[in-house]
Protein backbone atom coordinates (compact mmCIF):
# COMPACT_ATOMS: atom_id res chain seq x y z
CA UNK A 1 0.00 0.00 0.00
CA UNK A 2 1.38 3.56 -1.04
CA UNK A 3 -0.55 5.58 1.31
CA UNK A 4 1.51 6.11 3.80
CA UNK A 5 4.34 7.62 2.24
CA UNK A 6 2.46 10.60 2.23
CA UNK A 7 3.32 10.80 6.18
CA UNK A 8 7.38 10.35 5.43
CA UNK A 9 9.53 13.33 6.05
CA UNK A 10 12.41 13.99 3.16
CA UNK A 11 15.56 15.79 3.08
CA UNK A 12 14.94 19.50 1.41
CA UNK A 13 15.14 22.23 4.03
CA UNK A 14 11.94 24.35 4.40
CA UNK A 15 11.99 28.06 4.88
CA UNK A 16 8.81 28.95 7.12
CA UNK A 17 9.43 32.73 7.55
CA UNK A 18 7.55 34.56 10.41
CA UNK A 19 3.81 33.08 9.93
CA UNK A 20 3.74 30.40 12.00
CA UNK A 21 5.56 31.68 14.70
CA UNK A 22 2.87 34.44 14.24
CA UNK A 23 0.15 32.45 14.73
CA UNK A 24 2.05 30.75 17.33
CA UNK A 25 2.36 33.74 19.91
CA UNK A 26 -1.64 34.08 18.95
CA UNK A 27 -2.37 30.78 20.93
CA UNK A 28 -3.58 30.48 24.43
CA UNK A 29 -1.48 29.06 26.48
CA UNK A 30 -1.48 25.40 26.83
CA UNK A 31 -0.38 22.02 25.95
CA UNK A 32 -0.25 23.18 22.36
CA UNK A 33 1.40 26.09 22.57
CA UNK A 34 3.85 25.56 24.39
CA UNK A 35 4.96 21.80 21.64
CA UNK A 36 4.85 24.64 18.77
CA UNK A 37 6.87 27.05 20.96
CA UNK A 38 9.88 24.70 21.43
CA UNK A 39 9.78 23.72 17.48
CA UNK A 40 10.55 27.31 16.52
CA UNK A 41 14.25 27.61 16.00
CA UNK A 42 14.48 24.25 14.48
CA UNK A 43 14.74 23.55 10.97
CA UNK A 44 12.07 22.57 9.14
CA UNK A 45 12.18 19.71 6.12
CA UNK A 46 9.77 19.13 3.14
CA UNK A 47 6.92 17.27 4.34
CA UNK A 48 3.86 15.80 2.54
CA UNK A 49 1.82 16.22 4.96
CA UNK A 50 1.85 19.78 3.85
CA UNK A 51 0.09 20.07 0.43
CA UNK A 52 0.37 23.59 -1.60
CA UNK A 53 -3.07 24.25 -2.92
CA UNK A 54 -2.56 26.21 -6.23
CA UNK A 55 1.24 26.77 -4.94
CA UNK A 56 1.18 29.52 -2.10
CA UNK A 57 -1.96 31.48 -3.23
CA UNK A 58 -2.25 33.48 -0.29
CA UNK A 59 0.55 35.73 -1.62
CA UNK A 60 1.47 34.67 -4.80
CA UNK A 61 -0.71 34.37 -8.20
CA UNK A 62 -2.05 31.02 -7.85
CA UNK A 63 -1.13 28.24 -10.35
CA UNK A 64 1.74 30.86 -10.89
CA UNK A 65 5.50 29.53 -11.72
CA UNK A 66 6.26 31.82 -8.42
CA UNK A 67 3.32 30.21 -6.77
CA UNK A 68 4.74 26.99 -7.37
CA UNK A 69 8.40 28.00 -6.16
CA UNK A 70 6.80 29.56 -2.94
CA UNK A 71 5.43 26.25 -1.91
CA UNK A 72 8.44 24.25 -2.58
CA UNK A 73 10.71 26.55 -0.90
CA UNK A 74 7.81 26.33 2.05
CA UNK A 75 8.21 22.66 2.20
CA UNK A 76 5.19 21.27 0.44
CA UNK A 77 5.83 18.21 -0.55
CA UNK A 78 2.76 17.73 -2.80
CA UNK A 79 1.75 20.41 -4.82
CA UNK A 80 -1.50 20.93 -7.01
CA UNK A 81 -2.42 21.95 -10.64
CA UNK A 82 -6.07 22.20 -11.29
CA UNK A 83 -6.02 21.20 -14.74
CA UNK A 84 -8.73 22.65 -17.66
CA UNK A 85 -8.53 22.80 -21.13
CA UNK A 86 -7.70 25.63 -23.86
CA UNK A 87 -9.48 26.09 -27.50
CA UNK A 88 -6.89 23.59 -28.98
CA UNK A 89 -7.78 20.95 -25.96
CA UNK A 90 -4.47 21.88 -24.47
CA UNK A 91 -4.51 20.70 -20.40
CA UNK A 92 -3.17 24.03 -18.40
CA UNK A 93 -3.15 24.74 -14.41
CA UNK A 94 -6.25 26.50 -13.54
CA UNK A 95 -8.94 26.50 -10.82
CA UNK A 96 -11.79 26.62 -12.86
CA UNK A 97 -12.61 26.47 -17.11
CA UNK A 98 -13.53 29.84 -17.21
CA UNK A 99 -11.70 31.80 -14.13
CA UNK A 100 -9.13 33.82 -16.78
CA UNK A 101 -11.09 37.34 -16.12
CA UNK A 102 -10.75 37.00 -12.57
CA UNK A 103 -7.05 35.32 -12.60
CA UNK A 104 -5.27 36.59 -15.45
CA UNK A 105 -4.90 40.03 -16.96
CA UNK A 106 -6.73 38.83 -19.91
CA UNK A 107 -9.23 41.75 -19.46
CA UNK A 108 -6.49 44.36 -20.64
CA UNK A 109 -5.78 42.73 -23.41
CA UNK A 110 -7.88 43.68 -26.15
CA UNK A 111 -7.21 41.25 -28.98
CA UNK A 112 -8.00 38.40 -26.07
CA UNK A 113 -10.46 40.69 -23.90
CA UNK A 114 -12.71 40.03 -27.32
CA UNK A 115 -12.40 36.76 -27.23
CA UNK A 116 -14.17 35.88 -23.76
CA UNK A 117 -17.43 34.17 -23.54
CA UNK A 118 -18.78 37.09 -21.79
CA UNK A 119 -17.12 40.47 -22.39
CA UNK A 120 -17.22 42.87 -19.60
CA UNK A 121 -19.97 44.89 -18.28
CA UNK A 122 -19.30 47.86 -15.64
CA UNK A 123 -21.12 47.78 -12.97
CA UNK A 124 -24.59 49.97 -13.02
CA UNK A 125 -27.58 51.07 -10.59
CA UNK A 126 -27.91 47.55 -8.30
CA UNK A 127 -25.94 45.26 -11.32
CA UNK A 128 -22.76 44.41 -10.43
CA UNK A 129 -19.67 44.26 -13.18
CA UNK A 130 -19.72 41.56 -14.91
CA UNK A 131 -16.69 38.70 -17.13
CA UNK A 132 -16.32 35.64 -18.12
CA UNK A 133 -13.39 34.62 -19.86
CA UNK A 134 -12.52 30.82 -20.44
CA UNK A 135 -9.34 28.66 -20.95
CA UNK A 136 -11.35 27.38 -23.90
CA UNK A 137 -12.20 30.77 -25.43
CA UNK A 138 -8.18 31.10 -26.07
CA UNK A 139 -5.31 28.85 -27.27
CA UNK A 140 -2.72 27.40 -25.08
CA UNK A 141 -0.03 29.91 -27.03
CA UNK A 142 -2.57 32.69 -26.30
CA UNK A 143 -3.12 31.55 -22.32
CA UNK A 144 0.84 31.16 -22.35
CA UNK A 145 0.98 35.04 -23.43
CA UNK A 146 -1.15 36.51 -19.97
CA UNK A 147 0.03 37.15 -16.64
CA UNK A 148 -1.68 35.50 -13.99
CA UNK A 149 -2.53 37.64 -11.00
CA UNK A 150 -4.36 37.81 -7.82
CA UNK A 151 -7.26 35.94 -7.61
CA UNK A 152 -10.72 38.31 -7.34
CA UNK A 153 -12.18 40.94 -8.85
CA UNK A 154 -14.46 44.05 -8.18
CA UNK A 155 -18.24 43.87 -8.78
CA UNK A 156 -18.62 47.47 -8.10
CA UNK A 157 -15.92 48.71 -10.95
CA UNK A 158 -17.17 50.33 -13.57
CA UNK A 159 -13.69 49.92 -15.63
CA UNK A 160 -11.72 47.04 -16.84
CA UNK A 161 -8.65 47.91 -14.59
CA UNK A 162 -10.72 48.59 -11.52
CA UNK A 163 -12.71 45.44 -12.01
CA UNK A 164 -9.63 43.51 -12.01
CA UNK A 165 -7.75 44.62 -9.60
CA UNK A 166 -10.28 43.31 -7.11
CA UNK A 167 -8.46 40.71 -5.08
CA UNK A 168 -9.36 40.85 -1.30
CA UNK A 169 -7.51 43.56 0.79
CA UNK A 170 -5.76 40.79 3.28
CA UNK A 171 -4.00 39.15 -0.21
CA UNK A 172 -0.98 40.85 -1.67
CA UNK A 173 -0.34 42.28 -4.98
CA UNK A 174 3.58 42.67 -4.10
CA UNK A 175 4.54 39.43 -5.75
CA UNK A 176 2.19 39.84 -9.02
CA UNK A 177 4.57 41.35 -11.20
CA UNK A 178 3.54 39.54 -14.21
CA UNK A 179 3.85 35.79 -12.97
CA UNK A 180 3.98 33.21 -15.86
CA UNK A 181 0.81 30.59 -15.78
CA UNK A 182 1.67 27.15 -16.29
CA UNK A 183 0.59 23.96 -18.73
CA UNK A 184 -0.09 21.00 -16.84
CA UNK A 185 2.82 19.75 -18.74
CA UNK A 186 5.20 22.45 -17.50
CA UNK A 187 3.55 21.96 -13.80
CA UNK A 188 5.13 18.41 -14.49
CA UNK A 189 8.31 19.07 -15.68
CA UNK A 190 8.88 21.66 -12.66
CA UNK A 191 7.60 19.52 -9.94
CA UNK A 192 9.92 16.82 -10.95
CA UNK A 193 12.75 18.99 -10.92
CA UNK A 194 12.35 19.80 -7.37
CA UNK A 195 11.40 16.21 -6.61
CA UNK A 196 7.96 16.40 -5.03
CA UNK A 197 5.17 14.75 -5.63
CA UNK A 198 1.64 16.22 -7.38
CA UNK A 199 -1.84 16.51 -6.73
CA UNK A 200 -4.06 17.35 -10.36
CA UNK A 201 -7.46 18.00 -9.67
CA UNK A 202 -9.28 17.57 -13.53
CA UNK A 203 -11.98 20.41 -13.24
CA UNK A 204 -15.63 20.14 -14.23
CA UNK A 205 -15.96 21.07 -17.66
CA UNK A 206 -17.95 24.34 -18.04
CA UNK A 207 -18.58 24.01 -22.21
CA UNK A 208 -20.80 21.76 -23.57
CA UNK A 209 -19.09 17.72 -23.67
CA UNK A 210 -17.79 15.93 -25.89
CA UNK A 211 -16.03 19.52 -26.45
CA UNK A 212 -15.77 20.26 -30.53
CA UNK A 213 -17.98 16.99 -31.09
CA UNK A 214 -15.21 14.43 -30.36
CA UNK A 215 -13.48 15.06 -27.16
CA UNK A 216 -15.40 13.20 -23.89
CA UNK A 217 -14.83 13.55 -20.48
CA UNK A 218 -13.01 10.48 -20.76
CA UNK A 219 -10.53 11.67 -23.19
CA UNK A 220 -10.27 14.61 -20.65
CA UNK A 221 -9.72 12.09 -17.77
CA UNK A 222 -7.36 10.05 -19.59
CA UNK A 223 -5.23 13.24 -21.18
CA UNK A 224 -4.48 13.82 -17.69
CA UNK A 225 -2.59 10.68 -16.70
CA UNK A 226 -1.08 10.58 -19.89
CA UNK A 227 0.89 13.53 -19.90
CA UNK A 228 2.34 12.19 -16.31
CA UNK A 229 3.23 8.56 -18.59
CA UNK A 230 4.82 10.97 -21.17
CA UNK A 231 7.05 12.51 -18.70
CA UNK A 232 7.73 9.52 -16.97
CA UNK A 233 6.23 9.90 -13.88
CA UNK A 234 5.30 6.94 -11.53
CA UNK A 235 1.50 6.27 -10.46
CA UNK A 236 3.16 6.48 -6.57
CA UNK A 237 4.32 10.47 -7.08
CA UNK A 238 0.27 11.26 -8.52
CA UNK A 239 -2.34 11.97 -6.45
CA UNK A 240 -5.11 12.54 -8.96
CA UNK A 241 -8.25 14.38 -7.69
CA UNK A 242 -12.07 15.47 -8.97
CA UNK A 243 -15.30 15.99 -7.41
CA UNK A 244 -16.60 13.98 -10.01
CA UNK A 245 -17.46 10.31 -8.79
CA UNK A 246 -17.31 9.59 -12.79
CA UNK A 247 -14.10 10.14 -13.40
CA UNK A 248 -12.74 8.64 -9.96
CA UNK A 249 -14.45 5.46 -11.18
CA UNK A 250 -12.99 5.66 -14.92
CA UNK A 251 -9.17 5.78 -13.33
CA UNK A 252 -9.88 2.97 -11.34
CA UNK A 253 -11.42 1.02 -14.42
CA UNK A 254 -8.79 1.94 -16.81
CA UNK A 255 -5.92 3.42 -14.62
CA UNK A 256 -5.68 1.56 -11.92
CA UNK A 257 -2.19 2.41 -10.52
CA UNK A 258 -2.67 5.67 -11.01
CA UNK A 259 -6.13 5.04 -9.14
CA UNK A 260 -4.66 3.76 -5.97
CA UNK A 261 -3.91 7.38 -4.82
CA UNK A 262 -7.35 8.84 -6.38
CA UNK A 263 -8.75 11.60 -4.27
CA UNK A 264 -12.31 11.83 -3.87
CA UNK A 265 -13.09 15.86 -3.63
CA UNK A 266 -16.48 15.42 -1.78
CA UNK A 267 -18.95 17.83 -1.98
CA UNK A 268 -21.70 16.19 -1.25
CA UNK A 269 -21.53 18.07 2.05
CA UNK A 270 -22.32 21.55 0.48
CA UNK A 271 -25.94 19.98 -0.55
CA UNK A 272 -28.88 22.02 1.06
CA UNK A 273 -29.90 18.14 2.09
CA UNK A 274 -26.97 17.18 3.98
CA UNK A 275 -27.06 16.14 7.61
CA UNK A 276 -23.84 16.46 9.43
CA UNK A 277 -25.22 14.63 12.51
CA UNK A 278 -26.23 11.51 9.40
CA UNK A 279 -23.50 11.32 7.09
CA UNK A 280 -24.34 7.30 6.90
CA UNK A 281 -27.23 8.65 4.58
CA UNK A 282 -24.65 9.96 1.80
CA UNK A 283 -24.79 8.35 -1.50
CA UNK A 284 -23.07 6.03 -2.16
CA UNK A 285 -21.91 5.64 1.36
CA UNK A 286 -18.26 5.47 2.63
CA UNK A 287 -18.29 1.76 2.89
CA UNK A 288 -19.75 1.77 -0.70
CA UNK A 289 -17.00 3.74 -2.18
CA UNK A 290 -14.01 1.62 -0.17
CA UNK A 291 -15.63 -1.81 -2.08
CA UNK A 292 -15.35 0.05 -5.20
CA UNK A 293 -11.83 0.87 -4.70
CA UNK A 294 -11.42 4.70 -3.54
CA UNK A 295 -8.86 4.61 -0.91
CA UNK A 296 -8.92 8.67 -0.03
CA UNK A 297 -11.85 10.95 0.23
CA UNK A 298 -11.67 14.86 0.70
CA UNK A 299 -14.25 16.99 2.34
CA UNK A 300 -13.89 20.48 3.29
CA UNK A 301 -12.24 21.69 6.43
CA UNK A 302 -15.36 22.16 7.89
CA UNK A 303 -17.06 18.64 7.51
CA UNK A 304 -14.29 16.85 9.21
CA UNK A 305 -14.55 18.75 12.78
CA UNK A 306 -17.50 20.24 15.16
CA UNK A 307 -17.86 22.15 18.70
CA UNK A 308 -18.32 20.02 21.42
CA UNK A 309 -17.97 21.66 25.17
CA UNK A 310 -16.27 24.63 23.71
CA UNK A 311 -14.00 22.57 21.99
CA UNK A 312 -13.42 21.45 18.45
CA UNK A 313 -13.32 17.62 18.08
CA UNK A 314 -14.16 15.08 15.14
CA UNK A 315 -17.15 14.93 13.36
CA UNK A 316 -19.65 12.21 12.96
CA UNK A 317 -18.28 12.58 8.62
CA UNK A 318 -14.50 12.08 9.90
CA UNK A 319 -15.57 9.16 12.19
CA UNK A 320 -17.75 7.36 9.54
CA UNK A 321 -15.00 7.94 6.65
CA UNK A 322 -12.24 6.24 8.91
CA UNK A 323 -14.89 3.28 10.06
CA UNK A 324 -15.15 2.83 6.79
CA UNK A 325 -11.14 2.29 6.19
CA UNK A 326 -10.87 5.70 4.08
CA UNK A 327 -8.30 7.86 4.61
CA UNK A 328 -8.90 11.90 4.86
CA UNK A 329 -7.40 14.28 2.98
CA UNK A 330 -9.04 17.95 3.53
CA UNK A 331 -9.18 21.84 1.90
CA UNK A 332 -8.19 24.78 2.48
CA UNK A 333 -6.21 25.71 5.73
CA UNK A 334 -5.40 29.44 4.97
CA UNK A 335 -7.92 30.77 2.72
CA UNK A 336 -10.22 32.50 4.56
CA UNK A 337 -8.27 35.70 5.57
CA UNK A 338 -8.13 37.06 9.16
CA UNK A 339 -10.28 34.77 11.41
CA UNK A 340 -11.93 37.10 13.87
CA UNK A 341 -15.05 36.91 12.43
CA UNK A 342 -15.75 33.20 12.37
CA UNK A 343 -13.59 32.25 9.49
CA UNK A 344 -16.38 32.34 7.04
CA UNK A 345 -17.12 29.28 4.97
CA UNK A 346 -14.03 26.83 5.62
CA UNK A 347 -14.62 27.65 9.70
CA UNK A 348 -18.42 27.43 9.36
CA UNK A 349 -18.73 24.59 12.02
CA UNK A 350 -16.35 25.85 14.19
CA UNK A 351 -17.91 29.30 14.05
CA UNK A 352 -18.83 30.17 17.75
CA UNK A 353 -14.97 29.26 18.72
CA UNK A 354 -13.04 31.12 15.64
CA UNK A 355 -12.14 34.45 16.88
CA UNK A 356 -9.14 35.10 16.06
CA UNK A 357 -6.04 33.74 13.74
CA UNK A 358 -4.70 31.44 16.30
CA UNK A 359 -7.72 28.78 15.56
CA UNK A 360 -5.59 28.07 12.12
CA UNK A 361 -3.37 26.32 14.07
CA UNK A 362 -5.96 24.37 16.94
CA UNK A 363 -8.14 23.33 14.07
CA UNK A 364 -4.87 21.62 12.48
CA UNK A 365 -4.12 19.80 15.25
CA UNK A 366 -6.87 18.54 15.70
CA UNK A 367 -7.41 17.27 12.09
CA UNK A 368 -3.87 15.60 12.54
CA UNK A 369 -4.26 13.98 15.57
CA UNK A 370 -7.56 13.62 16.25
CA UNK A 371 -9.57 13.06 12.84
CA UNK A 372 -5.71 11.81 11.32
CA UNK A 373 -6.12 13.26 7.74
CA UNK A 374 -2.77 12.44 6.02
CA UNK A 375 -2.83 15.87 4.45
CA UNK A 376 -4.11 19.11 4.67
CA UNK A 377 -3.82 21.52 1.66
CA UNK A 378 -3.06 25.13 1.96
CA UNK A 379 -2.73 28.49 0.73
CA UNK A 380 0.00 29.19 2.89
CA UNK A 381 2.00 25.73 3.16
CA UNK A 382 4.47 27.44 5.50
CA UNK A 383 2.16 26.58 8.25
CA UNK A 384 1.44 22.99 7.54
CA UNK A 385 5.28 21.98 6.88
CA UNK A 386 5.67 23.79 10.48
CA UNK A 387 3.06 21.75 12.08
CA UNK A 388 3.95 18.88 10.79
CA UNK A 389 7.31 18.91 11.24
CA UNK A 390 7.39 19.92 15.28
CA UNK A 391 4.19 17.60 16.03
CA UNK A 392 4.16 14.35 13.40
CA UNK A 393 7.96 13.87 13.00
CA UNK A 394 7.24 10.46 15.17
CA UNK A 395 5.69 9.35 11.87
CA UNK A 396 8.55 10.02 10.30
Amino acid sequence: MLLPTLLLLTLPHAELGPRPAYLTDLLPSGDLKHALSQCLQQPAQRHNFSIGHRGAPLQFPEHSKASYLAAIRMGAGILECDVTFTADKQLVCRHAQCDLHQTTDILLRPELAAKCTTPFSPASGEQPATANCCASDITVAEYKSLCAKMDGVNPAATTVVDYVNGSPAWRTTLYAQCAAPLTHQESIALFQAHGVMMTPELKAPEVEMPYQGNYTQQNYAQQLIDEYKAAGVTPDQVWPQSFHIEDIRYWLKHEPEFAKQAVFLDARVEADTYDASKPQLLIPSFTELKAEGLNIIAPPLWALVTVENGNIVPSAYAKAAKAAGLHLITWSLERSGPLANGGGWYYQSIAEVTSDDSVTLQLLDVLARQVGVIGVFSDWPATTTFYANCMLQHNK
